[in-house]
């Protein structure tokens, strides 16, 4: 079939196509049909830039800044909350005691025991420094960061420490009674716990002192890097790490190592006397190591990096001028 149009009528046909456009639109909008969106535009390159940075690595000075503001939530704290926080804090401890006391007493004489049963003690820390709860030896850290720059936080500082270190001990003492005082774990299991505790006093006073130092030390570090820190995994590494080394060396942990001190006595197997003879020369080395050898140390790093990054602002600033 041969069909034959003049320009007249193609100019015709179209006009009535353009016209048949928008009823069709009128009558899609009706039915409540809506064309699809468009996608999204690219994100612009500064803002890909701008969430790299968030990602990479934190100055000194940016970790001190986070650490200052935890400081300042846990000091806005009631003594109230800080207490029960401090008694959660000194029980989860106990998870340290009892995945090693497990691993001793599942393994027994075997040549790979020490070493495979270390590698439960980060439990206590993990559960205690991710779940916020209160332990003496982080606030080695925090709030006395927060005091070098903002003196007047002493007073707050030492109220924390007054409530939190009995707390702990409290919490410690719960531990150690669920495992020495009923039968929710295997004798075995107690007998493994209690012969920790057993090994932390027998020895000299000096030796508790400084292994207490390096405790101290490792877990204020740990704590300064957690606050560096950008995600979970990141962070639970990081305490697994620095702890196992803890419990390799048997070093002396004010809260960790009083469940199992407290378990031997409840277990009659120690003297009360025993135990505020060991803890005394365990706090002090603890606060030293924390205090001395991570706060002090990395506050001077944060201030010194600061300094220099504001001179070559200054610096920048004059050549650009």
């Amino acid at each position: 079939m041969h069909l034959n149009f003049g320009a007249s009528e193609i100019v015709d046909m179209a006009d009535e196509n353009k016209s048949a456009v928008p009823e069709e639109k009128e009558e899609k909008q009706e039915s409540g049909w809506t064309a699809p969106e468009e996608p999204a535009a690219v994100a612009e390159p500064e803002a890909a830039t701008s969430q790299q940075k968030d990602l990479s690595r934190p100055s000194a000075h940016e970790i001190y800044q986070q650490v200052a503001k935890n400081a300042k939530e846990e000091l806005k704290r009631s003594s109230a909350s800080l207490a029960i926080s401090g008694f959660t804090g000194g029980i989860f401890m106990g998870l340290s005691a009892l995945g090693v006391g497990l691993a001793l007493a599942r393994l027994g004489g075997s040549g790979h025991a020490f070493m495979i049963s270390r590698m439960f003690y980060p439990l206590g820390f993990i559960v205690v420094i991710l779940g916020r709860s209160q332990l003496f030896t982080e606030n080695t850290l925090y709030p006395v960061a927060l005091v070098l720059t903002e003196p007047r936080q002493i007073w707050n500082t030492l109220r924390l420490w007054a409530t939190v270190l009995p707390s702990n001990m409290l919490g410690a003492l719960a531990f150690a009674s669920l495992a020495g005082l009923t039968h929710s774990m295997p004798a075995d299991v107690v007998q493994a716990i209690a012969g920790l505790g057993l090994a932390a006093v027998h020895q000299p006073t000096s030796t508790i002192f400084w292994s207490g130092v390096v405790a101290g030390w490792i877990i204020a570090t740990a704590a300064w890097l957690v606050s560096g820190s950008h995600s979970i995994t990141g962070s639970v590494m990081v305490i697994w790490a620095l702890t196992f080394v803890v419990g390799l060396g048997n070093f002396a942990h004010c809260i960790a190592t009083s469940g199992e001190i407290l378990t031997a006595v409840l277990t009659h197997q120690l003297a009360w006397a025993a135990y505020p003879r060991w803890f005394g020369p365990a706090v002090a080395g603890n606060i030293c190591g924390g205090v001395v050898m991570v706060t002090l140390l990395e506050y001077g790093q944060a201030v010194l990096s600061r300094s220099s990054d504001e001179k070559q602002v200054d610096l920048d600033e004059e050549a650009s001028a």
